[in-house]
């Protein structure tokens, strides 16, 4: 009998990533192709350009700023296809159940807390409420129809309130209405709030917001996201 391998899986290559990444965004954006192609031109061109204009002009001093302006447009390239996976990321799950949820505990950073569970919902209409806190406070996000929101916001609110006196609370809701927020905006919005409060007492406030919030683990997570196949892959 042949003995088992203790190696570990290897996961997917750099091009293997890259590769990836080209083919979710361009099935998004369709002029991607001819988008970074004109980058990389570009960056030829600009590198040839300073070749001639740096004297003494030689052959050799050409083709090597020729190269570094390939180079240049190589790390353009990356960087467009990753801005640009970001927003056919958004423009995916814009609309889903659970994508507030998703955004919120993988694009906020190390100064806010959040999960991917929500603190509130309704099992028969799929409207939830997610919480994050940090250093700006507490923010309150509803996911759904706004009117039906009305009483699970107030909940949280309340609760939040009764165990953080003090201690700033923003709500926001998810969508394009007037006075709410796109999908797309949610992390920079939140992180974009003025620092409220310290290190010291956002620990003291998540801790007691923890102590008092009801267990959802009986409640699943709202169907029609998948964030492990909508997150946009980035290469290593």
């Amino acid at each position: 009998m042949a003995a088992r391998s203790s190696a570990p899986d290897k996961g997917p290559g750099f091009f293997s990533q890259i590769r990836t990444l080209y083919t979710f965004t361009q099935k998004e954006f369709r002029w991607l192709p001819f988008l970074l192609v004109g980058i990389l031109l570009l960056g030829i061109a600009v590198g040839v350009g300073i070749g001639f204009l740096i004297p003494p002009v030689a052959v050799w001093s050409v083709i090597l700023w020729g190269v570094t302006g390939l180079m240049l447009g190589v790390l353009a390239s990356m960087m467009t296809m990753t801005r640009l996976s970001t927003r056919a990321m958004y423009k995916k799950i814009d609309g889903m159940p659970g994508a507030t949820g998703h955004v919120m505990s993988t694009s906020l950073g190390r100064k806010w807390q959040a999960s991917e569970m929500p603190v509130g919902i309704n099992p028969k209409t799929q409207e939830a409420v997610y919480r994050a806190v940090g250093r700006g406070g507490v923010v309150i996000v509803g996911e759904g129809a706004r009117g039906r929101l009305t009483r699970l916001v107030n909940d949280e609110r309340s609760k939040v309130q009764r165990v953080a006196s003090g201690v700033p609370v923003t709500v926001l809701y998810i969508g394009h209405g007037e006075g709410e927020t796109p999908i797309s905006k949610l992390a920079p919005t939140i992180k974009s709030l003025p620092t409220k409060i310290d290190r010291a007492t956002m620990a003291a406030v998540i801790k007691r917001i923890e102590s008092v919030s009801q267990s959802l683990t009986s409640l699943p997570i709202p169907k029609g996201i998948d964030p492990t196949k909508v997150r946009a892959p980035r290469p290593r």
